[in-house]
């Protein structure tokens, strides 16, 4: 009964949020003042398309009920480490080591630490590191970790544990039995801490979260993975490995051929391509590139394809070495002056490698550079992908988080996920609003750059409604820029009389109050009682947080610029109260409040008309209770167990 009442919720969600904006958009503009008017719709806009994406997310939650574990199936039980304190680890993998199901348990080290090693070696748990392969390469942060430790061990399934999330024994007993449907391919679990007040002042917990959305995304086969206290079948993972493998280089040799052959055209405008000799071997190597580029299409292998063109390079260059161009000593010091090498793990690995091509393309050749060039650039894509430790990489590495992308692209393959609504770990969330920004920004950042990558509207092999539940989830970090412009709204007209609308009349009323009650009852119907109210404030508090995710990621995938992995601490970080780590709200604070003096006065002064300064004095007073939330981040000063705290854990399977 309660999923009929959400979907009439939902409906008249996007019916009286439809009938607001497009009213919004079409009647209630001042123009006189777009600079403010314009950009306020549009955040409105953005607003309502998130909610009804939320309304699509949890129109099919799913409930489900676990099946029997099948005795003979065979786990690696993976706890990721780099800098976590060494108890901390240790603790985590006894725990591991005590789950009730036949499993392997190791620990992997990415740190390399000799004090991990001597107290797995001595509780009997497995330990690996990074082999010598990775050195001097990219190491992709935790998938970097992961893909190394799958090529060293056998079991069918992974259960891949954060240091600080500790398991409860019967975790395994509780989730394989899903697998027993041989698509499914991960299993995800909720990450609930055991070190959070009821109050919850960094907002950590996320109960709306890991419930009706998580519920809500697996009833559309959309669940996906959360970096940890998920199960997932090697198999898929071996399956994505090998397809990524396959595109990155056949998109590779793609854009190599059509870069060699450009370079052998503009070849042909030197003098010295007047040569007959010289004109005939031009001629076969673009006759190379070009049957090339059909036996791709063709689905010929890759092997043999690079082979063949790499053979007919090889013999024109070995004909014309001999000859005296007056460009070749330039040419070659720019070839050798190429960066083949991929990049620190913040960029994609082909990084130097489209840096080569698009060189190639624009540059000028001499016949015998041009034909360097293209030798050289085909030699950079090789199938043994000598810039990658290992050329096959199962988790994706395309951003500073793995998770997302991986299962995004495993449904792409056409793999299931299953979302099983039980606490079966107990992790530790920062306690410091240094730590917790730090870790937000991170999931923000990671997210944005897989949507600018592998924006999933565009990804072939989900259904639609699959992509719209990765995308939905990519959408609320944006909601940054919407933020500035909701705080912007009311503190520009309490200080300067400007109206966004033509009036604060009785359509607006009887359009926006309908929409914000109806809206707000979804998310308590949905939510069943869990209370939102941390997770809204935090939303539009961390708005600079957000914006600069969107910023660097944007800049490291267009630009190449380095973001950088930081490990979120384990313990709380000290330093003195972090108010400077929330100047922008501070401003922004300040701003909102004088707005309320300087709305009181002008309305005194009959400067402002009273309705409007009403409104926009309680959406001031609405925003300032949103931030006031950071006030309690910056003094809380760590969690402190007591009666009713514990009693909170054990309720919750701590």
């Amino acid at each position: 009964m309660n999923q009929f009442w959400v979907r009439v919720l939902v409906l008249l969600t996007v019916i009286l949020g439809v009938n607001y904006i497009a009213w919004r958009w079409m009647e209630s503009l001042n123009w006189a003042a777009w600079w403010i008017a314009v950009p306020l719709v549009a955040a409105e806009t953005y607003s309502l398309i998130d909610v009804a994406l939320f309304g699509m997310t949890v129109w099919r939650i799913k409930h489900r009920k676990p099946m029997p574990a099948p005795s003979d199936a065979t786990v690696d039980v993976f706890i990721t480490t780099y800098n976590e304190p060494a108890d901390m680890v240790l603790g985590t993998a006894l725990a591991a080591q005590a789950i009730t199901h036949p499993h392997s348990t190791w620990i992997l080290d990415d740190g390399a630490r000799e004090e991990i090693r001597e107290l797995a070696e001595r509780h009997g748990i497995g330990y690996l590191t990074r082999s010598a392969d990775w050195n001097d390469r990219p190491r992709h942060a935790k998938a970097g970790n992961l893909n190394n430790a799958l090529m060293m061990t056998q079991g069918e399934f992974l259960l891949i544990l954060d240091a600080d999330q500790v398991p409860e024994p019967e975790i395994l007993s509780r989730t394989l039995g899903y697998f027993s449907n041989r698509r499914i391919a991960l299993v995800q679990t909720p990450q609930y801490f055991s070190n959070v007040p009821d109050d919850d002042p960094l907002g950590s917990q996320a109960p709306l979260f890991y419930g009706p959305i998580q519920q809500g995304k697996d009833g559309w086969n959309a669940a996906f993975f959360c970096g940890s206290n998920a199960l997932l079948r090697r198999e898929a993972l071996m399956q994505l490995g090998l397809v990524g493998y396959v595109k990155e280089v056949e998109a590779g040799v793609r854009k190599a051929l059509k870069a060699s052959r450009t370079a052998i055209r503009k070849a042909r405008k030197t003098p010295d391509a007047a040569d007959p000799l010289v004109a005939g071997l031009l001629d076969q190597v673009e006759e190379a590139t070009v049957k090339a580029r059909a036996e791709l299409k063709a689905g010929i292998s890759l092997s043999e394809v690079t082979y063949r063109v790499r053979r007919a390079v090889d013999n024109a260059v070995q004909t014309l070495v001999g000859a005296n161009f007056s460009a070749l000593e330039a040419d070659l010091a720019e070839i050798a002056a190429i960066d083949l090498d991929g990049g620190d793990g913040s960029t994609p690995p082909a990084a130097g490698l489209d840096d080569a091509i698009e060189r190639m393309s624009h540059r000028d050749w001499s016949p015998l550079g041009a034909l360097e060039s293209v030798q050289a650039v085909l030699d950079a894509i090789s199938i043994e992908r000598h810039a990658e430790a290992q050329p096959i990489m199962p988790l994706a590495t395309i951003s500073v988080t793995e998770d997302m992308a991986t299962s995004m692209r495993m449904h792409a393959l056409g793999w299931r996920s299953a979302y099983h609504h039980e606490v079966l770990a107990n992790g530790l969330a920062p306690e410091d609003l240094k730590t917790m920004l730090t870790q937000r920004l991170r999931w923000a950042q990671g997210t944005i750059q897989v949507m600018l990558r592998e924006n999933p509207l565009l990804q072939k092999g989900m259904k639609p409604a699959q992509r719209l539940m990765y995308f939905a989830t990519m959408w609320t970090y944006l909601s940054g820029f919407a933020a500035v412009v909701y705080f912007a709204a009311p503190i520009i007209y309490l200080t300067l009389g400007i109206l966004p609308v033509n009036s604060i009349s009785t359509d607006f009323f009887i359009r926006f109050i309908p929409f914000m009650v109806i809206n707000q009852l979804l998310f308590a119907v949905a939510g069943r009682g869990i209370s939102t109210w941390r997770g809204q404030q935090y939303s539009l508090a961390l708005f600079p947080t957000w914006i600069k995710a969107c910023t660097t990621a944007a800049r490291n995938v267009w630009f190449g610029r380095p973001l950088g992995f930081a490990v979120t601490p384990k313990a709380r970080q000290d330093g003195g109260p972090g108010w400077s780590l929330i100047r922008p709200q501070l401003v922004v604070m300040v701003l909102l409040a004088a707005a309320l003096i300087v709305g009181l006065i002008r309305l005194a002064a009959g400067l402002n008309e009273p309705v409007g300064t009403l409104v926009n004095m309680a959406w001031v007073v609405f925003d300032l209770v949103v931030l006031s939330v950071l006030v309690k981040a910056v003094k809380y000063k760590g969690f402190v167990p007591d009666e009713r705290s514990a009693e909170h854990a054990v309720q919750h399977g701590a």
